[in-house]
């Protein structure tokens, strides 16, 4: 029988392919050259690098401080504090750039920005404003944000961590779970149930002070480029100075809300990480006399991911766009969240199996990223809490 010879037509550039349908003519100037310049640092300074770091558990302790030289660290807020007063779209897209890197970096980066600088600038006074702030963007100071506790992760209202006030100060006591920089922390925005009247309080709590202490969480097989923690309040006294202007869950939950739409764009760079290395792999790969590339079920897993990734893209262009315009609903970032996170983690898994015994070892980056969202799809609302939220919308019913 004769031989069958795979004709080949003229592909597409793939870095086209990171823009199928064009979002980039909608994009502000300056919006592309946040983008593009955090793109050449991630490729050049970081990609090199991370997977070592993955594989051996460390994050590089002079890392924050890059970050803060390259201006990655609240982007949007004002040049006062340190920040570029940025668009929300251009962070969403310094958060795609970091994540094709790795999840882990750009869970220090969401953190440092969404958990920790917006609740200050958003509730802090102005004298905690102006002493944090600067630090934080500059990578000088580290925080980290003690919500998640190892009982109350879904539900975060069934919090144990008490506050209670004793003349000028507060007095927290507690444990906190699964928090990123715990030990490299600086300050931690705590938040406790006072247990006076059970309202729920944010406190900016300085981590050198008595009582206060963290332990490093180092059986990760996820997000090992990312310090996570435990942390433990005995009897932690702030002054009421440190007290966030905001009652109740919904201080927490919109610190949260700017996480989660950080996430919608981040997973988007894991997953073209993870497609466009198996698209080059696959072009490389001879099998039966042809490149892999030339089989149609290889086809098949590439325009799937393609899809997914497209029309994830256009989905966190929008959500930028209304966030712009103030009509960012909780259920929106919901939908957006949980969406674009499943589509990352199929794009990853396919990755994967596209390459074979090879994407087993850390050499390729398909693997570390399926593992790290596995954890991206667990934490800032599971992937379960999302879908709830999104019924709860469409019925009227809280199923929770």
């Amino acid at each position: 029988m004769p031989t069958t010879v795979a004709v080949r037509a003229e592909p597409m550039d793939r870095r086209a392919l990171q823009d199928f349908y064009e979002l980039d003519t909608l994009f502000a100037p300056e919006e592309r050259l946040i983008r593009d310049s955090v793109r050449e640092y991630v490729r050049g300074e970081l990609l090199p690098h991370v997977g070592e770091w993955w594989l051996h558990g460390t994050f590089p302790d002079d890392l924050p401080r890059r970050f803060g030289a390259m201006g990655l660290l609240g982007l949007t807020l004002p040049e006062r504090y340190g920040g570029a007063g940025a668009s929300d779209t251009a962070y969403g897209l310094l958060n795609r750039e970091i994540e094709y890197a790795d999840s882990g970096l750009r869970s220090f980066v969401s953190v440092q920005s969404s958990l920790v600088m917006y609740p200050i600038h958003a509730y802090g006074s102005e004298t905690l404003q102006t002493a944090w702030l600067p630090r934080l963007a500059s990578g000088e100071a580290v925080g980290c944000f003690g919500l998640t506790e190892p009982d109350a992760g879904s539900d975060p209202g069934s919090m144990r961590s008490r506050c209670r006030r004793v003349g000028d100060e507060w007095v927290l006591t507690g444990v906190k779970r699964w928090i990123t920089s715990g030990t490299r922390a600086d300050v931690a925005v705590v938040w406790a149930r006072d247990a006076d009247d059970g309202t729920v309080r944010g406190f900016l709590v300085e981590t050198d002070r008595d009582g206060f202490s963290a332990l490093d969480i180092k059986t990760k097989a996820s997000m090992r480029a990312s310090v996570t923690s435990e942390l433990y309040l005995d009897e932690v006294s702030v002054p009421d100075a440190n007290r966030l202007a905001v009652e109740g869950m919904r201080g927490p939950l919109s610190c949260l809300n700017q996480a989660r739409f950080g996430i919608a764009w981040g997973v988007l760079g894991a997953g073209f990480a993870c497609f466009d290395e198996a698209a080059a792999y696959v072009d490389d790969r001879p099998v039966f006399g042809v490149p892999l590339a030339a089989k149609q079920l290889v086809q098949a897993s590439l325009a799937d991911m393609l899809a997914g990734l497209t029309k994830g893209s256009l989905l966190a262009y929008h959500l930028g766009r209304l966030k712009e315009a103030g009509r960012d609903t909780p259920a929106r970032v919901s939908l957006a969240k949980r969406d674009n996170v499943r589509a990352a983690l199929a794009v990853a898994r396919a990755a994967r199996d596209l390459l074979g015994g090879n994407g087993i070892t850390t050499e390729y980056g398909a693997v570390r990223h399926m593992l790290n969202l596995e954890s991206v799809i667990t934490y800032e609302g599971t992937d379960t809490v999302h879908t709830l939220v999104l019924g709860r919308e469409i019925t009227g019913y809280n199923a929770f």
